[in-house]
């Protein structure tokens, strides 16, 4: 059974320490400034972004699926593949994350193996651990020289990025009797944040671990509707988010780890019940968080702008059907960009949602959204990888697949990493499903 309180330490321990540390670090930073001005040196600017010596699903903390360094080549091929994804569970497939630096890809499948590959597509190791029903969906979070990520057998993993042995492994009941992890975790001063599910009662908790140990820390179990959707961050603000299944954005104060807020979607103008699921509102992407605002889509056909102070919306924009993805907001243009169910790819303004431009892509897209220098990547239920011009939306490229690519695109170094869900046919028939081909992993390099 699981407890019935809602935030609470784990035996006595807190996050006390940690926080005075981060509030430490920001007021050094704050009397280095000058005439009131906070100038943050480079190594706490990379921390605001959980980018110094750590890997993150979607670049960063804040999630925003943003690699303003790379650039996406005119024309490109298949460099490598190999199948990882069997398994005809419908949830986006976890992405590739690259070593800190750069010199392996972490790349987990559906049916329980975690690899490790070079840039080049040479197999460093290969681990199967217990999850081998529905495997991985969530993609790892790499400190250093470790990667941690859940499975959907409600363990969390970490492994040693050099040799794919597992230093620790948390079991379900050491997380109360966890049905599944499909978030990312997220890592800050020393701490992971991530999210399990639960099926009776259909329900979620936040957690802090000890990376060290996979000890819990801290948790918050007030969460409904079995979230998928992974923890973002925003140090500026001060706000850890997430969203669920019930439709609702919730909202903690951070590092200080108190329930703030919650954001109800719409869903028809539904009333909540209590902690009721609401069908129809659900929320299936992880928030982008960007200039104190998140972003997020949801079942409701909306895309939604929310202030991360209050969780009040501040605007939204409809489409014509429900969102899956999770977005990605290009900071220095102030352009965030969605997709949706209704097969199209969307540039909002950042700041007033009005829509820039819009591109079919001719299938659903329910992966994570990447957006480099001149570029947005977009994978695509019509087998295709797409590279559309960020400022026009117009196609550079596509590279057709076997399978839907439901995983994000992840550039790095002039290559491009991501994984397709299995090819099945009779899909969606009451007949036997039969898979035609298992889903690959991909890297993509320049024709030139």
């Amino acid at each position: 059974m699981r407890p019935t309180n809602r935030s609470t330490s784990v035996a006595g321990r807190d996050l006390d320490s940690a926080r005075r540390r981060f509030l430490g670090a920001a007021g050094a930073a704050a009397t280095a400034g000058i005439a009131g001005c906070v100038s943050l040196p480079t190594a706490l600017d990379d921390r605001l972004d959980g980018t110094e010596d750590v890997s993150h699903f979607q670049n960063g903390l804040r999630r925003l699926g943003y690699y303003p360094e790379e650039t996406v080549p005119e024309s490109v091929s298949v460099n490598w593949s190999f199948p990882i994804n069997y398994v005809t569970h419908t949830a986006a497939k976890s992405s590739p994350v690259p070593t800190p630096d750069g010199e392996t890809i972490i790349i987990a499948g559906d049916s329980g193996w975690v690899h490790a590959y070079t840039p080049d597509g040479e197999l460093q190791w290969s681990t199967l651990t217990g999850a081998t029903d529905l495997g991985f969906h969530g993609s790892p979070a790499i400190v250093g020289d470790t990667a941690y990520i859940g499975g959907y057998d409600g363990d969390l993993y970490a492994f040693d990025t050099d040799s794919g042995d597992i230093v620790w492994r948390t079991r379900a009941d050491d997380l109360h009797g966890a049905l599944a992890i499909g978030s990312s975790p997220a890592f800050h001063d020393g701490t992971l944040y991530v999210v399990s599910e639960y099926g009776s009662p259909s329900t979620g908790t936040i957690w802090a671990i000890d990376p060290d140990t996979g000890d819990p820390l801290w948790y918050d179990d007030r969460m409904w509707g079995q979230p998928h959707p992974s923890p973002t961050i925003d140090l500026e603000t001060g706000r850890m988010v997430g969203g669920s299944n019930d439709g609702v954005v919730y909202g903690w104060e951070f590092p200080a780890l108190e329930y703030t807020w919650e954001f109800q979607a719409d869903a028809d103008g539904q009333e909540r019940e209590g902690g009721a699921f609401r069908e129809g509102a659900e929320i299936k992407g992880t928030v982008a968080a960007h200039d104190g605002y998140g972003y997020v889509g949801t079942w409701d056909n909306h895309f939604y702008c929310l202030d991360l102070e209050d969780g009040s919306e501040v605007w939204s924009f409809e489409t014509g059907a429900s969102i899956m993805s999770n977005p990605a907001v290009d900071v220095a243009e102030g352009i965030v960009y969605m997709g949706s169910d209704d097969n199209y790819v969307y540039a909002l303004d950042a700041a007033s949602g009005e829509e820039i431009w819009s591109t079919d892509v001719n299938g659903r897209v329910i992966g994570a959204l990447t957006v480099t220098a001149e570029t947005v990547l977009a994978g695509s239920y019509d087998t295709h990888l797409y590279a559309l011009d960020k400022e026009t939306g117009d196609r550079r490229w596509r590279v057709e697949n076997r399978g839907r690519v439901t995983s994000a695109p992840v550039p790095v170094d002039g290559r491009i990493y991501y994984a397709e869900r299995a090819a099945f046919s009779n899909y969606y028939d009451d007949a036997e499903t039969v898979m035609d081909e298992p889903g690959h992993a991909y890297c993509l390099v320049s024709d030139d």
